[in-house]
């Protein structure tokens, strides 16, 4: 081979530009897309992930946040040992366990009753979807202050219609029988937001099942059961996700309306969390209590999740496989 077809089959490498070899397309959609979602990482790091790592190292100590003592495990073992601070932890834990259980089947039942209703072919019925759905972006302090009036033991609104069935004044935010059953009737205000969703879920389901059913004979309940139930099995299986893990941090009505009385009858985990930290700077036993919180939730939500292989429907699942 002569020389000069070497060159002509060898052409010279192009010279790199100055400053160093250029990015190709999708190496600058990607700086470009780092660059945008920067605020959120740097926001994620600073405000959460950050205070997270520290917290989880303030378990491990004694600290008013000026002086710092490493105690170990010591914490954890206070929390699992016979003393008046574990009698308060296990209140705390009863009662915000008997809000989720009791206000999560509330709140989803109103919710999914009210999608139903407003799912039919009703006039204004778009009015209707936006007043039922308004109570739930009302800040959650104005709220704990109208229903402080609403369950005034004198001239609240719920003993005042009570009254006409004959049923005597009930205190019910200073009576411990029924202060947590109170905030679990106050669960319901929230209720439009789980509407929105449920009724989201409805829209989703074709139309052309139930025309099918209808020609097959079905009657309503059979529909109901056959083909709704199934179809919005995954948005049922979310909105208990989410209202379990939000109901289990009730903080603002028990704070505003209660302060967690009477004789700590609501003095729910996170009040108690929060009065260790910022009325007792116990800011170490505050955050072991935070983390064993943590867990307790994420055990909760992995069993839920077990649990919808046996419940929940995808369109997907071809052959009793999802795919």
């Amino acid at each position: 081979m002569t020389a000069a077809s070497a060159d002509i089959q060898s052409p010279p490498a192009a010279p790199q530009a100055p400053g160093g070899p250029r990015l190709n397309t999708r190496q600058r959609e990607a700086l470009t897309a780092y660059v945008l979602i920067s605020p959120w990482i740097i926001g994620f790091i600073a405000f959460i992930a950050g205070p997270m790592l520290a917290s989880l190292g303030l378990s491990f100590m004694e600290t008013d946040m000026f002086t710092y003592e490493w105690i170990g495990l010591q914490n954890y073992r206070q929390l699992l040992s016979f003393d008046t601070t574990r009698s308060l932890f296990w209140k705390s834990l009863f009662n915000t366990a008997y809000y989720v259980l009791l206000s999560i089947p509330l709140t989803m039942t109103v919710g999914f009753s009210i999608a139903m209703l407003l799912n039919q072919s009703i006039r204004g019925r778009g009015a209707y979807r936006m007043t039922y759905y308004l109570p739930a972006v009302i800040p959650g302090i104005a709220v704990s202050m109208l229903w402080l009036w609403l369950f005034n033991t004198e001239f609240g609104l719920i003993n005042w219609f009570l009254s006409w069935f004959g049923i005597e004044k009930i205190a019910w935010l200073q009576n411990p029988d029924v202060s947590k059953l109170a905030l679990v009737i106050m669960s319901i205000w929230g209720a439009g937001a789980n509407m929105l969703i449920f009724l989201a879920g409805l829209q989703s389901i074709p139309t052309q099942l139930y025309e099918a059913a209808k020609i097959d004979g079905a009657g309503v309940w059979r529909r109901f059961r056959n083909i709704t139930l199934p179809m919005i099995s995954p948005t049922l299986f979310f909105v208990l996700i989410t209202d379990m893990i939000w109901s289990f941090q009730i903080f603002t009505n028990a704070y505003v309306m209660t302060k967690g009385g009477p004789a700590n009858s609501t003095l729910m985990y996170v009040l108690y969390l929060y009065n260790l930290a910022f009325k007792q700077y116990r800011f170490g036993f505050a955050s072991a209590l935070a983390w064993l919180f943590f867990l307790i939730i994420m055990a909760i939500t992995i069993l839920v999740f077990r649990s919808s292989n046996a419940w929940v429907y995808y369109e997907t699942e071809v052959g009793g496989q999802r795919s």
